[in-house]
Parts: structure tokens; C-alpha cells; sequence
């Protein structure tokens, strides 16, 4: 093995991404593949941010940048601030992100490790979710698309609901390719925090997909009328505009129907994500 990609464990505790630029670890996967992340110097990361100006999400938790570096590539560059970030810590962050691989969660590509400490993940080619439902120059995404994030985005919090602590379910964190997949970009397995209940998360986001419109903390009115919807007229007059006359008024109702399941839990385990992934899988799945 080359010297630039032998083991660095050893040296955890005084590691700098000038002398280590390789980490291995191995896939949980069948294949047991050795793979890398790559070590990124903190003035590679300052130029590709533009002096971190670029700036995508930012939380309790962490602040995510856009990167764009000299060879063309595209990363999303987040900055861990709500954690110890002594090495060992940090090391067992990126041991833990290193192994999740699925489809619906954003691989991760590399680290810096210095005054500042920053995971490096892919980026894909769409932007997120919000920029394709605020922004009037995309294409409006259609029902069946819709359908499907909402069933990837399950099937991602279903997968990670063991090992992962902290999971942003926010339109902002959840990037699409350049097929309109769905990955969750904002992820932790070690954080400061309580865990949140996944499940009203989710059911916000199914009436963001359905209505075109973030739902802010403050929203009581939109809560309370999914609580209380009775009608098909005044479901229709909630739906974003951009759908037309393109969804199936019986998908619709399915979905507002699970939404509205999702935002009654509190502090309660009425039924898991699993339930919902596999019962949306079963109902939309052949869309």
C-alpha cells in the first residue's frame, strides 16, 4: 500500500492534514471494501468557500458550505461545532460516517482537522429540495417526483435510525441529483443534543412536498388544518399550484393522511419510521 494511504490511527492524536491525507476504513457492506477519506488543508477548504462565504444551511449543530475546488469538483463542506472536537471524537465521527453508504444519504468524501474541524461530502449536480419548490426558474416537480423523494427520504431515516444521532429532515438539507434522488446531506452519529423525534419532521416535510410551502415553527394554522381536514375542496385548495391538475386526488388524500398521522406523535411511539417507510413503499411504489 502507498505510503500516502497507510493507516493513520496510530497517530490520531496529533494528526494534521499537512502529514495525513488518507484515513482506510471498510465497508459494512458484503464486498468489505477498503476505502479513503482524504484530507483537505483548512486553506484548500478557505478558497473553495470563497473565505466560507458560501454558505448553505446553518444551525445548533454545524454550518454547511458550498465548496467548489480547482479541479472541478463540487463538495458540501460541513463544519462540526457541537461536539468535543478533540481527534478521538472526531475520529469516531468519521469512522461512523465513512460506513453508511445507501442511496439516499450523501457519501462522505474527506475531513480537515485543525483549529477547525470539517467533513467533506459529496455534492450533486440538482441543488436541494427548497431551491426546486421556492424557485421559479426550475422546473416544477411533478406529483410522481414528489412521491418518490418523500419514499427515499423514509427509506434514509429508516437506514439511519440506529447509529445516526442527529438528522436534519429540513427541505434546505435534502439534495437532489441530477434523477431528482433525494439525499439526506445533514447528518451526525455524535451530537450534544437529545435525538428529535423523527416522525413530526417528516410529516412537515410530506406538507411541504404537498403544498409547495415551508412550514415554520410558527405555522399553527397549516397544522391545524391538516388536523382537521374533512373535505376533498378544501384539500385541493391547499395544493402547490405548480402540480395543476397532474396528481391523483386518492395518492393525495393517502399522503395528507400519513402527514397528518406524523403530526400527532408526540413523545409517543404510535408506530416507527420503518411502519411508514414500508407502508409508502407499498402504496406509491409502483408509481
Amino acid at each position: 500500500m502507498p505510503k500516502s494511504q497507510a493507516s493513520c490511527s496510530s497517530n490520531s492524536r496529533r494528526r494534521s492534514t499537512k502529514f495525513c491525507k488518507f484515513i482506510p476504513f471498510i465497508h459494512t457492506n458484503t464486498s468489505r471494501q477498503v476505502c479513503f477519506l482524504k484530507g483537505i488543508s483548512y486553506k484548500e477548504l478557505y478558497k473553495a468557500t470563497d473565505g466560507f462565504r458560501r454558505i448553505m444551511t446553518c444551525d445548533s449543530q454545524s454550518i454547511t458550505y458550498e465548496a467548489k475546488f480547482e479541479d472541478g469538483s463540487a463538495s458540501i463542506v460541513k463544519e462540526v461545532r457541537s461536539v468535543d472536537r478533540s481527534n478521538e471524537v472526531f475520529d469516531k465521527e468519521l469512522q461512523c460516517l465513512g460506513r453508511l453508504h445507501h442511496r439516499h444519504v450523501v457519501a462522505l468524501r474527506g475531513f480537515s482537522i485543525g483549529r477547525r474541524s470539517f467533513l467533506i461530502f459529496e455534492n450533486t449536480a440538482k441543488g436541494s429540495l427548497k431551491e426546486h419548490l421556492n424557485d421559479p426558474l426550475k422546473t416544477p416537480l411533478s406529483w410522481k417526483t414528489r412521491v418518490q423523494i418523500a419514499i427515499g427520504v423514509a427509506a434514509a431515516l429508516f437506514f439511519c435510525e440506529a447509529p445516526i444521532r442527529h438528522i436534519s429532515i429540513d427541505s434546505s438539507d435534502i439534495i437532489l441529483d441530477d434523477k431528482l434522488v433525494p439525499k439526506l446531506s445533514n447528518i451526525s452519529c455524535l451530537c450534544s443534543e437529545e435525538k428529535a423525534d423523527m416522525i413530526p419532521q417528516f410529516g412537515a416535510l410530506l406538507l411541504e412536498l404537498i403544498t409547495g410551502q415551508s412550514l415554520a415553527k410558527e405555522s399553527a394554522d397549516v397544522i391545524q388544518w391538516i388536523q382537521e381536514l374533512r373535505s376533498n375542496l378544501s384539500m385541493h385548495n391547499m395544493i402547490d399550484p405548480d402540480l395543476g391538475n397532474s396528481y391523483s386526488s386518492k395518492e393525495l388524500w393517502d399522503l395528507l393522511s400519513v402527514a397528518r398521522l406524523c403530526m400527532k406523535v408526540q413523545n409517543t411511539q404510535a408506530f416507527s419510521i420503518s411502519q411508514i417507510f414500508w407502508y409508502l413503499q407499498k402504496r406509491f411504489g409502483n408509481n
